[in-house]
């Protein structure tokens, strides 16, 4: 480092180390009695930081705490969440973002290096992105929002801005992607949520949203800006409305390097996970009923995600699709109904298949007979016993996923289904859950945590300079993160623990980078995927 004003670099958070700054570089930076007098290191600093997060008795007040040390010294922030991954990501992001997001603005200190984009100015788009990368290496990577549809909580409008900030973070913790090389990004469209329209401390645009021919424009704006600044960069599209999310991701996905983690992660992840239930169950993908409890935005992908690994299988397309069974609010999709999205029209069974309308859950599984059950819903509840005990009547391990988020809207606790199941239940939930005893096993529960996916998915296509993503390196990422497992022990979950998350990470990576190479959308040549991992990964270093 060169002469600085010490207390500018103490501002810096990539370059502040705090009480770890030798008495040495204290002379020399401009520091000399700006800091107590010990010296720490990184792993004092780490243990100073955990105690005193055992000190707080809620995760919200962790949570806090910890993006006050992300706005001050980046490099601890990482070093601490590494240290104690499984205990503090639940911490950062889901399921305590939620509770960031809804009072946003209330507890606003700082922009913690995010971009603010107002719908209302797109002339000003080149100088937010150019004033948001300054200071930072060569931006790869994106995360943008607009809060329309957060976690299952809705619109929260510029508030949404934290779930790009913990998604970035989230990245780093487990792929190791570089934190100075990503912009977290907020569309501000304004709001169709009343009470922040009535806050007098909402931050964003009080207004009610901007939809249409006044959105899409600006989104295409947007699209060019970026690209013309960041030509690597890859565009990770989180928490849209669901029409816009599908829409977005039909527009872009074939001409530039885009992902949407609502649609296509969830997914992934339970592509992932039927990759397992193939495993235990002996039965190939293409002879399973699949069975979407939710409709929305995470249904349809999954249903698309799902369908995809059929396909790649050398499944017809039309047999495929007769596999898949959705339900919305009205119950059971057919094409006699109104107002379908088009992801819902692409499931609907014909109106004359069944003699009535199936609205019941329990019903419809009596009708249809699936091998697999996922809700996708927020409808807490809504996979009851009886649910669960016909599952169980028809296969000897139904795959049961309740994987709503937050853990207040899930379908069904993991201990019911066990109990309910009697232990035959192959189960996923949205959120982390304790292993089960029940009749003297250790059940351990796969959480589908997009944690395990993305983060290597997204570092791959980095490390590739991928110009796509292509359906195969979606596949490829789903494959990788089930190789972790072994199926045959007693109890196994079928989605690995978020503890093994580095190691996921590095393997749905250099899944991704291989695929890329076979499907020709590599921007760098690349000879051994997982060494060009390695070499990629930063490290919370001083």
């Amino acid at each position: 480092m060169s002469k600085t004003n010490g207390k500018d670099l103490l501002g810096q958070p990539f370059l502040n180390k705090g009480t770890a700054f030798t008495l040495e570089e204290r002379a020399t930076l401009g520091l000399e009695g700006l800091l107590p007098t010990a010296v720490r290191t990184l792993e004092e600093q780490g243990e100073i930081v955990y105690a005193q997060l055992g000190q707080l008795t809620d995760s919200y007040s962790k949570q806090k705490h910890l993006m006050n040390i992300y706005a001050q010294n980046r490099v601890l922030f990482y070093h601490v969440i590494g240290k104690h991954v499984t205990e503090l990501l639940p911490v950062i992001y889901t399921p305590t973002i939620a509770e960031t997001v809804m009072n946003y603005s209330r507890d606003y200190q700082i922009p913690q290096d995010a971009v603010y984009l107002d719908v209302n100015r797109p002339e000003a788009i080149h100088s937010a992105l150019l004033n948001g990368s300054k200071d930072m290496d060569e931006i790869k990577m994106m995360v943008i929002t607009d809060g329309e549809g957060v976690l299952g909580i809705g619109d929260w409008g510029i508030q949404g801005i934290a779930i790009s900030v913990g998604k970035l973070a989230v990245y780093t913790v487990a792929s190791g992607l570089n934190p100075q090389q990503v912009l977290p990004i907020v569309i501000d469209a304004g709001t169709n949520n009343q009470e922040l329209l009535e806050d007098p401390f909402y931050l964003g645009n009080k207004h009610k949203r901007v939809t249409g021919e006044a959105y899409y424009p600006f989104i295409e704006t947007f699209v060019e800006e970026a690209s013309a600044l960041f030509p690597d960069v890859l565009f990770h599209w989180e928490d849209f409305g669901r029409d816009n999310a599908a829409n977005i991701l039909e527009q872009y996905r074939d001409k530039i390097c885009t992902f949407n983690d609502d649609i296509q992660g969830t997914g992934v992840m339970m592509s992932a996970a039927m990759d397992s239930v193939v495993r235990v169950t002996d039965k190939p993908i293409t002879e399973h009923k699949i069975l979407v409890f939710g409709g929305g935005t995470a249904g349809v992908g999954v249903s698309d995600q799902i369908l995809m690994e059929m396909l790649l299988q050398g499944a017809d397309s039309e047999e495929a699709r007769k596999q898949f069974y959705m339900v919305d609010r009205y119950g059971l999709v057919t094409d006699d109904m109104a107002d379908l999205t088009p992801g819902q029209q692409k499931y609907a069974r014909a109106a004359d298949e069944f003699p009535t309308q199936l609205t019941d859950l329990a019903e419809i599984i009596d009708a249809v007979k699936p091998t697999v059950l996922i809700g996708t819903s927020g409808q807490a509840g809504a996979f009851t016993q009886a649910v669960v005990e016909k599952m169980a009547a028809y296969n000897e391990h139904p795959a049961i996923m309740p994987i709503s988020n937050p853990t207040r809207l899930c379908e069904a606790k993991a201990s019911d289904v066990i109990a309910w199941s009697e232990g035959r239940a192959l189960v996923v939930t949205g959120s982390p859950s304790d292993p089960i005893a029940y009749n003297g096993v250790n059940y351990k529960i796969g959480q589908a945590n997009n944690a395990l996916l993305y983060p290597g998915l997204g570092f791959g296509i980095v490390i590739a300079k991928a110009k796509t993503v292509t359906d195969r390196m979606l596949s490829a990422a789903a494959h990788g993160i089930t190789s972790l497992q072994n199926l045959e022990e007693a109890g196994a979950a079928i989605l690995p623990p978020v503890s093994q998350l580095r190691e996921a990470s590095k393997l749905v990576a250099a899944a991704v980078i291989q695929a890329a190479i076979e499907d020709g959308v590599n921007g760098v040549e690349i000879t051994d995927p997982m060494e060009a991992v390695e070499a990629a990964i930063w490290k919370a270093e001083y």
